[in-house]
């Protein structure tokens, strides 16, 4: 089996058609999932050191095109995580409530606690795509300034950049790692999902007719991805590409690069005992065998 290396994910600046959407990582099924549970139970146990440490959280921020495989990434990465230490936030339509505060307060409210993994499907960068295919969603924001699709010009996506590089910036100066995985799934491999979709009766539920409406604005998606992605792929939150058409792999890769950035921050440790009780626990032993 081929080793995941991070530097092979990690996106710059980049053309986005120039990205595999599928890698040959020279293991079947069984292999690749087998890997998977070695990885996320290495996972698991250093989020309990994390947990103990409490100095670091950290945003994992899943997008893509529909069918892309998040949902059940999420279930099989974070499957032997202890309860507490994994929150999953799936961002939807904005409530009434939230649209009468600015884009980013809904995803600010969810945001993990130091010790904590918060896993974002989709994320706070639907406002520069969803939006930005369809700029009329902009209006219902009811900002100063904007009164009609024409003010929604190179300006303000500009200024809209600018706002997400410095929240992201804020977050990891205050102990956020922020990791950014753009889920690369073909079309091709949409349209067999899609199909399965309705092939299956099981899987019906998924199905939206809306899946389709978007689907014919493909290329518009992949244009606002590109942009998106070499505005703000930063030193201090990079953003990974992630070939999904095949989703064993695609968690692998996921769980392989969060568990390999992880282990590099040797500070996260479990807190020793202070000196005091360290040379009473033998007291405290006695204390409690004589009960």
């Amino acid at each position: 089996m081929k080793d995941i290396k991070i530097s092979d994910h990690k996106i710059t600046k980049i053309k986005l058609s120039d990205l595999p959407s599928h890698i040959d990582i020279n293991a079947d099924k069984d292999q690749t999932e087998d890997a998977l549970r070695k990885v996320r139970r290495q996972l698991g146990k250093l989020q309990d050191t994390m947990y103990a440490h409490g100095k670091y959280s950290v945003l994992v921020c899943l997008q893509g095109m529909d069918t892309s495989g998040k949902d059940s990434l999420i279930r099989e990465v974070f499957k032997d995580f202890n309860a507490r230490g994994v929150e999953v936030m799936s961002f939807k339509v904005p409530t009434d409530l939230e649209l009468k505060h600015d884009y980013l307060w809904r995803h600010y409210i969810q945001l993990p606690a130091r010790g904590k993994f918060g896993v974002h499907n989709r994320t706070h960068y639907e406002n520069v795509l969803v939006t930005r295919v369809h700029p009329e969603y902009i209006l219902s924001e009811n900002l100063p300034n904007v009164n009609s699709i024409k003010d929604v010009d190179e300006a303000f996506w500009n200024h809209r950049f600018e706002q997400i590089n410095n929240f992201e910036k804020h977050l990891t100066d205050n102990g956020t790692l922020v990791f950014k995985f753009f889920m690369n799934l073909s079309k091709e491999e949409q349209r067999k999902r899609l199909l399965r979709r309705l092939d299956k009766k099981e899987k019906n539920w998924k199905f939206s007719a809306g899946d389709l409406k978007e689907r014919k604005l493909w290329d518009l998606y992949m244009n606002c991805y590109q942009d998106a992605i070499n505005r703000t792929s930063t030193k201090n939150a990079p953003w990974y590409n992630i070939p999904a058409d095949d989703k064993p792999t695609a968690r692998l890769a996921v769980a392989q690069i969060l568990y390999d950035t992880l282990k590099q921050y040797t500070d996260i440790q479990e807190p020793e005992l202070d000196d005091k009780t360290k040379a009473n626990l033998h007291l405290y032993k006695e204390q409690l065998n004589n009960e």
